[in-house]
């Protein structure tokens, strides 16, 4: 099995146990160039996005695939998904490792208001 078969299928299992918890998903992909983070509702809606290729977001970053691109986008996804009134979400790592990018991520969406 490739590397991104077993990333996609450990992906598949974390995202069918938030499906039956029936609850707000926060999704985070990650590249070597970029980062993307997407908040889902229960019938996979997105309703907020977040990523290092809005220029918002990238303004005054060093670089776009490192640990302090990862914390900005983390500030931006919880600042845009509480201005729409969500405090609580699943966070879905996609099969990820929790370390690095998506670490720095998770915490600062954390510090900036989104509960999980």
């Amino acid at each position: 099995m490739e590397k991104r078969d077993s990333r996609l299928r450990r992906a598949r299992r974390g995202r069918a146990k938030i499906r039956e918890l029936k609850v707000m998903r926060l999704s985070v992909h990650r590249t070597p160039r970029h980062i993307y983070a997407q908040v889902f509702d229960p019938q996979s809606r997105v309703v907020a996005t977040a990523s290092t290729l809005q220029d918002d977001v990238a303004a005054g970053l060093k670089g776009t695939g490192n640990v302090d691109a990862a914390r900005a986008v983390g500030k931006a996804i919880a600042e845009r998904a509480k201005a729409k009134g969500i405090t609580r979400v699943a966070f879905d790592r996609s099969g990820f490792r929790y370390h690095g990018r998506i670490k720095a991520l998770a915490e600062s969406a954390r510090e900036h208001g989104l509960e999980f």
